[in-house]
């Protein structure tokens, strides 16, 4: 009986890595795809950033209402119907043929993901009881899914190259009906409980989030003072300020604010948050300079990425027992340092360096993510009372999506900026009329040149600006992300060294529900 229990533990296991591996790896896959699909979907800078901000901006937006639906409805049932909505998303992103569908594609597969993914770890801790065995089981949970990160770029760029770009989101089908078959069988259903679903704060989020974002993507085309831009800006900081209030009244908010008094909840949160900012952002432009810039080819692009994912690898089970012995304030301290080294270093390369020169950049961004993920996980979980777990793995995951998002969106302004800038410069030296310079700035995707007659390649002294252009904008965007992590890496150790080791503290431990007559009110 025992053995038969043992099984099943591990084939759950096996069911919430494997679901979860999936969800991660499709932040990232499709980074080495963007040149092919801007060049097929005929899509500029804009339009490939909305490809990837589609799938993380309605995860950040809806997963915390995923957290409650699993909480109010079950965590095994919503769990289900994230997986196979996020299956039937892929098979619609593989056979879109315009950016739009494709755009509205991945943010079915986000809603997907933001179902699925807090109610994994809510379920990982109730199959596992045994602290040692939970401890484990999370450690290898948090590993896999910064595996899926680190893998993407590898298996997608050859997959790009030899299947079609579509083969990155049809790989997504055969693993989500496995998936559901899976844990039809062996995950537990855990009974719903009562819960209020927060529709003020998730209106707020969601539309403050996508108002924001839409600023950030197009203020460098539009120009910063568009009234489109300032109207979505204003807005957008209006709305998330009324979600903050909102939450901050409510019994059961969506997303728990008083964690953040916590020294240890706010360091650890912070930390997967700025680890993403950072990551996402390069892991979503490099790909684009090595295939665009560098003229490497998808699959040398995706090939370039496996020394990162070998520190990750080594990584992830090394942090998981420094976390064990010393707590989870060294290896997050050391893993963002890390990071703000490797992205900063990328910066003093250009579009003649080789490979190997900048390869310790790669090495110290795979050990520096390696480093974070588990203690992240594991310091968050350790401090809230086990009725919090749902919504603390919830604000991890929204977190560290929300990270991801403003990354691309935030880095992504700045390398569009300084890239419109240059290239504007050098465009009026060579001669160019100023209305030109959109779509000549477009040519680093693949937009312009890459196939048929309308992307033939630039003229030699236009390439060199376009080139010359874009490396500088990456420059000025790693060296941004760099400081960034730098920064949160004094808070994080700051943070972490006033935590008091008690767990979980009485700031975050469940309030008592408010009366009837508060609530109306």
């Amino acid at each position: 009986m025992e053995e038969s229990s043992a099984r099943r533990r591990r084939l759950a296991l096996l069911t919430l890595c494997v679901t979860m591996f999936m969800s991660m790896l499709d932040n990232v896959i499709v980074n080495n795809a963007l040149p092919r699909i801007g060049q097929e979907l005929d899509a500029g800078i804009s339009g490939l950033q909305w490809v990837a901000e589609g799938y993380s901006l309605v995860y950040a937006a809806f997963v915390l209402t995923g957290g409650a639906l699993g909480d109010r409805y079950g965590r095994t049932r919503v769990f289900r119907l994230g997986l196979a909505l996020f299956t039937v998303g892929s098979a619609l992103a593989a056979l879109a043929d315009t950016i739009g569908v494709l755009v509205g594609a991945r943010m079915l597969q986000g809603v997907g993901a933001a179902l699925l993914t807090p109610g994994s770890l809510a379920l990982l801790r109730h199959v596992f009881t045994d602290e040692q065995e939970r401890a484990k089981a999370i450690a290898t949970w948090s590993g896999v899914s910064a595996l899926g990160l680190s893998v993407g770029p590898v298996v997608g760029g050859p997959m790009v190259e030899h299947l079609g770009w579509a083969s990155v989101f049809w790989i997504n089908v055969p693993i989500g009906v496995a998936g559901l078959l899976l844990a039809a069988r062996v995950l537990p259903d855990i009974p719903p409980r009562a819960r209020r679903i927060d529709l003020g704060g998730l209106a707020l989020s969601a539309t403050g989030l996508g108002l924001l974002v839409y600023a950030l993507i197009e203020g460098p085309s539009r120009g910063w003072t568009d009234a489109r831009v300032l109207g979505c800006g204003a807005a957008a900081a209006v709305l998330l300020i009324a979600f903050l209030l909102l939450e901050l009244r409510l019994a059961e908010p969506m997303l728990e604010l008083r964690l953040f008094r916590d020294g240890m909840l706010g360091g650890a949160l912070l930390s997967g948050f700025m680890v993403s900012f950072g990551m996402f952002g390069a892991l979503f432009f490099l790909p684009l300079m090595m295939q665009g810039t560098l003229g490497w080819s998808p699959a040398a692009a995706g090939y370039a990425g496996l020394p990162m994912t070998a520190m990750l690898v080594l990584a992830a089970p090394l942090s998981g027992r420094l976390t064990a012995r010393h707590g989870p304030r060294p290896p997050l301290v050391l893993g963002l340092v890390l990071c703000a080294a490797g992205l900063g270093g990328l910066s003093l390369y250009g579009d003649h360096a080789h490979y190997l020169e900048y390869l310790w950049t790669l090495f110290a961004m795979g050990l520096g993510m390696g480093l974070t993920f588990t203690p992240v996980s594991i310091g968050v979980m350790q401090r809230v009372a086990p009725a919090q777990t749902g919504m603390a793995s919830a604000a991890i995951n929204t977190l560290r999506e929300l990270g991801g998002v403003l990354g691309i969106a935030v880095l992504g302004a700045v390398l569009t900026g300084r890239l419109t800038d240059s290239l504007t410069g050098a465009l009026h030296r060579l001669g160019v009329p100023p209305d030109a310079v959109g779509p000549i700035a477009d040519a680093p995707t693949g937009a312009v040149h890459g196939g048929g007659a309308a992307a033939a390649a630039l003229p030699g002294p236009l390439q060199e600006a376009v080139d010359g252009a874009f490396i500088d904008g990456i420059h000025l965007a790693v060296r941004c992300g760099a400081v960034a992590l730098a920064v949160t890496a004094v808070l994080v150790a700051i943070l972490l060294g006033r935590a008091r080791p008690i767990a979980p503290p009485e700031a975050v431990r469940p309030r008592p529900a408010e009366p009837a007559e508060a609530r109306s009110a």
